[in-house]
C-alpha cells in the first residue's frame, strides 16, 4: 500500500457555537430565525421555545451582554458557516515564487518560451525566480549572466509591468533576481 506524503486539506474551521443546554448564560438575547429581536428572557424560556419549534437554540455572539442566541436550525447554520469559509479561501490567493532557470547561451526561442511562461505566473499573481546557474568557465564571466537577466526583464516588462523584488546579486556558482508585477 502506497503511503501519500501529501498533505490533506483540513476541513473548514468554523467557530465553536454553544447550543441547547450547553448555554451557561441565565439571561439570554433572543433572535427569531428570521433575525426578529424577541426581548431578553431566562435561557430555560428560549429552550422551551426553541423545543417547540423543533429548533436549536445557538449561541450567535457569547461576547455580548447578555449573550445573543438565535432558535435555527444548527445544521444549516453550520452548513452556511462552512460555505461562506470555503468562498473566502477560494477567493484567496497565497503568491507563490515560481522559478525560471536560464543559461549564458540560451537562444532565442528559448528565451521567448520562458518569457511567456513568465507572463502567466506574474499575472497569476506569483513571483518570479530567474536563476542562472554558472558552470565551470562561466564563473569567471558572472557579469554575462547579469546581462541576460537585465535583458530577459527588458524582453518581459515590453508586455507586463515589472519591477525587481531582489536586484541581480551573485550568490556562489548562482545569480538570481525576484521579478514582481507591478500593481
Amino acid at each position: 500500500m502506497r503511503i501519500s506524503r501529501k498533505k490533506r486539506p483540513d476541513k473548514p474551521l468554523i467557530p465553536h457555537y454553544n447550543r441547547n443546554e450547553v448555554i451557561t448564560a441565565p439571561e439570554i438575547r433572543l433572535l427569531d430565525a428570521l433575525g426578529n429581536h424577541l426581548g431578553v428572557m431566562k435561557t430555560s424560556e428560549a429552550l422551551k421555545m426553541a423545543h417547540e419549534k423543533e429548533m436549536d437554540l445557538v449561541e450567535i455572539n457569547p461576547m455580548g451582554v447578555p449573550p445573543v442566541c438565535q432558535i435555527i436550525e444548527f445544521a444549516k447554520f453550520k452548513y452556511q458557516k462552512e460555505k461562506e469559509i470555503k468562498k473566502q479561501k477560494a477567493n484567496a490567493h497565497v503568491s507563490e515564487t515560481k522559478g525560471i532557470r536560464l543559461s549564458i547561451n540560451i537562444g532565442d526561442h528559448d528565451l521567448e518560451i520562458r518569457k511567456n511562461q513568465s507572463e502567466d505566473f506574474l499575472n497569476r499573481g506569483d513571483k518570479v525566480k530567474v536563476e542562472i546557474i554558472l558552470r565551470g568557465r562561466e564563473n569567471a564571466r558572472p557579469s554575462l549572466a547579469f546581462e541576460v537577466i537585465k535583458s530577459f526583464a527588458t524582453l518581459l516588462a515590453k508586455t507586463t509591468p515589472i519591477s525587481f523584488e531582489q536586484d541581480v546579486t551573485k550568490q556562489g556558482n548562482k545569480v538570481t533576481a525576484i521579478l514582481t508585477k507591478k500593481s
